[in-house]
């Protein structure tokens, strides 16, 4: 019998993972949804047969109902998730939770606590501990084959264009409304981080820096309009949303981020909301305020230290690169490309080709997003909350650090965490 489940929120997350039950019927049902927007929830409710009588307007609605389903897909705005995450954790569901957990620490230890009291098992959306690529840095690491890791540089090339779709005209561009830009992008960052490190060799310190750079006011082109289409340089600015979205949609895109924009594969409707709405206003006329680069600085309990680098100016969209140095060899990871190990005792390289990710409707994330929806219903099935990688405990601990993180940077100090449990 297939694990029945319902969509809190049926945005660009909430229509990603649900897919598998069209993939694998036999393993995951879609039977209910609570969606405020009436053209997404009408199109989910089409896309997976849902009775009326399980459709909502609201995850409210639905939680006053009894358990509808064993499992509760959340993907909810960010400052969203703690309220239907606690309620329905209540109600008996089992949860998946779309990244970041919550917006403050407190919330992430409310999730926690609700989850293991009512005895449901909780996954977090960390969907890079399940890219093939990192499982294999993670099993290499373990071996030994590289000795004692010594040091990490990682780096989140978010694009120059991703960066000005969510963070500058879309929703996680102001910290009060959202999250800051390192919760909202690199919580699966360092997350991944401690992963590879191991959980049992605890951050002590960690630093961070970080700038708001370029999409201001004052960056804005002589003559730019406050919006793209009534813009004259707009062929001058690689941010122009005629660029992002329009050209797009004329090539017959209408996925994301064209899909964010709009609702329908029409390009009329595309260009109302472009004349109208967020996504069409000048990245240096927005109301952003959300950081576009910033570094963090961690020290381990073992003296082995980590670097992640977060920059929104760049050619490559998300294809982190990863160098991971240890006393016997090296390891680095260019995302898409294979895991390569140098040894230093040989002078040997060795590449480890990871066996194909999915690239289908589920292939965001490198194939990740696949892989994280089967292995957690997978482990609903098999009743394991060990096959959840990214489970409570875990979570909110790189959790911590995304935190701590943002403290350093805001107070312009190193934050001591054998020191400081003031979270």
């Amino acid at each position: 019998m297939a694990t029945t489940a319902v969509i809190i929120g049926a945005g660009s997350r909430g229509s990603c993972y649900p897919q598998y039950a069209l993939l694998a019927p036999d393993k995951m049902k879609i039977v209910g949804v609570a969606e405020p927007v009436d053209i997404r929830r009408d199109k989910f409710e089409a896309q997976y047969n849902i009775p009326k009588k399980m459709v909502f307007k609201t995850w409210q609605e639905l939680s006053r109902e009894k358990r509808l389903a064993d499992v509760a897909i959340i993907t909810t705005q960010d400052k969203m998730h703690k309220e239907p995450a606690i309620k329905l954790a209540e109600k008996g569901y089992h949860i998946l939770l779309e990244k970041p957990m919550a917006v403050t620490y407190q919330d992430c230890i409310e999730i926690v606590e609700a989850v293991k009291k009512h005895g449901v098992m909780f996954g977090v959306c960390h969907v890079l501990r399940y890219y093939p690529q990192y499982l294999k840095i993670r099993e290499l690491i373990q071996s030994g084959v590289i000795g004692e890791v010594c040091n990490i540089q990682h780096t989140e090339p978010v694009g120059y264009w991703h960066f000005a779709h969510s963070y500058v005209r879309g929703n996680w561009r102001k910290e009060q409304e959202s999250s800051c830009s390192l919760l909202a992008k690199c919580c699966h960052d360092l997350d991944l981080i401690t992963y590879w490190v191991g959980e049992e060799n605890k951050c002590t310190k960690i630093s961070s820096f970080g700038s708001l750079m370029h999409f201001t006011p004052d960056h804005k082109p002589k003559g730019a309009a406050d919006r793209c289409l009534d813009c004259s340089v707009h062929e001058d600015c690689a941010f122009s949303a005629q660029k992002i979205y329009l050209d797009r949609a004329k090539r017959g895109s209408f996925h994301w981020p064209v899909s964010v924009v709009t609702n329908t594969n029409d390009i009329e409707d595309l260009v109302k909301e472009l004349k109208a709405g967020p996504y069409g206003r000048c990245v240096y006329n927005c109301d952003n305020d959300v950081m576009s680069n910033q570094v963090v600085n961690m020290q381990f309990k073992n003296g082995a230290t980590a670097t992640l680098s977060m920059v929104a100016f760049t050619k490559r969209v998300c294809a982190r690169q990863t160098v991971i140095s240890g006393s016997k060899g090296e390891i680095s990871c260019d995302f898409f490309g294979p895991v390569t190990v140098f040894d230093f005792l040989s002078g040997n390289t060795t590449e480890h080709k990871v066996g194909a990710s999915f690239h289908g409707p589920l292939g965001g994330h490198g194939g990740a997003d696949f892989h994280i929806i089967t292995t957690f219903i997978d482990a609903i099935r098999a009743n394991d909350q060990s096959k959840i990688l990214a489970g409570p405990d875990e979570t909110l601990y790189s959790h911590l650090l995304v935190f701590a993180a943002e403290r350093s940077r805001v107070e312009n100090r190193v934050v001591d965490l054998e020191v400081e449990n003031a979270f």
